[in-house]
């Protein structure tokens, strides 16, 4: 071991406990500003997109969501590249104030009342920024606490990262509860709507200065001591570990439809479908989000003694045989039935999200896993979880079968299904 790595982790578990805690902490702030809009659906459709028709107001606004996602691509090569070759502590920093910048301009944007069609543009634009600043997240803050974590641990570390994803998004979620509780709809549309967006600004503050007093990770600064940090990480990525970088695309499928439509998509579901009132579906979401965060550490705990693939296979088996019931019963306009329902998606879903931030950095070497991870995992999440509720919405619009989404979710079950059961197992491996 290097002297730098070795000062690193002189007090390992002063040093452990830091990373992963600052790590967390702006892991939630990055993704309560991201996911905060997936919440407010409802309430942005009628303020920007204003329509006859609530099915295509809401398509309009869900589009705008997926909108988020394009730009994810494009955060992942430039952040990637960065935190690959001036670390991720610099990159990590850069990328959640580009965040909060964003969620506090949307806070400020004028409505379709005042402006015109101007209003979803500027919506839009603001929008592409949130992606650009997400497509530099997962991939850096997962390779920054997993990097850190002790060999037999990485399962158990790595599932901090989704609790800080899962955290902020459950932030998000009891954000819009309240605000849905606490004020009349005439006050959310005339100026309640704002609060949750211009609290972003606060939030960046937090975060960008928790980023800025981390410490480098122990394999970065390794590999930076002995003048092995690659010059072109994104060239590289794709000339020597082109199979890995597809890897994290194929496994991404599941992950990212699981993820939007169990915890975004289905509370609008419940109640633009199950015909259940909208404070009710946010509360049984939140319930069911805060369920899932707490879960995430015992799945990482679980995968540094069993493996990461049994817990990922199992989890697909379980969205391609229940993912029709799913919504059958989130459909019924039954609240025991919606609730179960949910619930159900969580506990099958929970296996998956705490083993696979593990499970990515583990596929690829210190020198280029912030760009070739978030490359792989982001392109997934642009085409297929952006897009998830506009695509859910869309099959339900044309199909007219209000079960038809449940098609999708199992689709991308089985393709990652049959992926991971040709693909090696990581977990007891050294990290490279």
């Amino acid at each position: 071991m290097t002297a730098a790595a070795a000062d690193l982790l002189a007090p390992a578990g002063t040093q452990y406990r830091k990373a992963i805690t600052a790590g967390v902490i702006g892991n939630v702030l990055e993704w309560y500003d991201f996911g905060v809009y997936g919440y407010l659906v409802p309430t942005i459709s009628q303020l920007f997109f204003p329509s006859g028709d609530a099915t295509v107001s809401l398509l309009s606004t869900f589009a705008v969501f997926g909108v988020g996602f394009v730009m994810r691509p494009v955060g992942s090569i430039l952040f990637g590249i960065y935190g690959d070759r001036h670390g991720r502590r610099r990159a990590l920093s850069t990328v959640i104030f580009v965040m909060a910048l964003a969620t506090f301009a949307m806070g400020l944007l004028p409505t379709y009342s005042q402006v015109g069609v101007l209003a979803p543009a500027l919506l839009v634009v603001v929008r592409l920024f949130q992606g650009l600043s997400a497509g530099g997240e997962w991939g850096g803050s997962t390779a920054y606490i997993v990097e850190f974590a002790p060999p037999a641990r990485r399962g158990f570390f790595g599932s901090w990262q989704l609790v800080g994803v899962g955290g902020g998004f459950l932030l998000g979620s009891l954000t819009a509860a309240l605000l849905n509780t606490g004020l009349s709809q005439a006050d959310r549309l005339a100026w309640g709507w704002r609060l949750p967006f211009l609290f972003g600004i606060a939030v960046g503050i937090v975060g960008a200065y928790l980023r800025w007093r981390l410490t480098e990770t122990p394999k970065y600064s390794e590999i930076e001591e002995q003048g092995a940090v690659a010059g072109a990480p994104f060239g590289e990525a794709f000339k020597k570990y082109p199979r890995e970088t597809l890897l994290g695309f194929g496994v991404t499928l599941h992950n990212t439809v699981a993820y939007y439509i169990a915890l975004v998509y289905m509370t609008n579901y419940m109640s633009s479908v199950g015909k259940l009132a909208q404070s009710t579906a946010l509360w049984i979401g939140t319930s069911c989000l805060a369920l899932f965060v707490l879960l995430l550490p015992l799945m990482g705990w679980l995968s540094d003694r069993l493996g990461r693939r049994p817990l990922l296979i199992l989890s697909c088996i379980g969205y391609a045989v229940l993912g029709y019931p799913f919504f059958l019963m989130a459909s019924s306009g039954n609240v025991g039935l919606a609730i179960t329902a949910q619930l159900l998606m969580i506990l099958l879903y929970v296996p998956y999200a705490g083993t696979c931030p593990a499970f990515y950095a583990e596929i690829f070497p210190t020198r280029v896993r912030y760009t070739a991870l978030s490359i792989g995992y982001n392109i997934a999440v642009a085409i297929f979880g952006g897009f998830a509720p506009f695509i859910a919405t869309f099959l339900v619009r044309v199909t007219d079968n209000n079960h038809a989404p449940a098609f999708y979710v199992i689709a991308a079950a089985v393709v990652t299904l049959l992926i991971l059961l040709r693909t090696r197992e990581t977990a007891f491996a050294p990290l490279r």
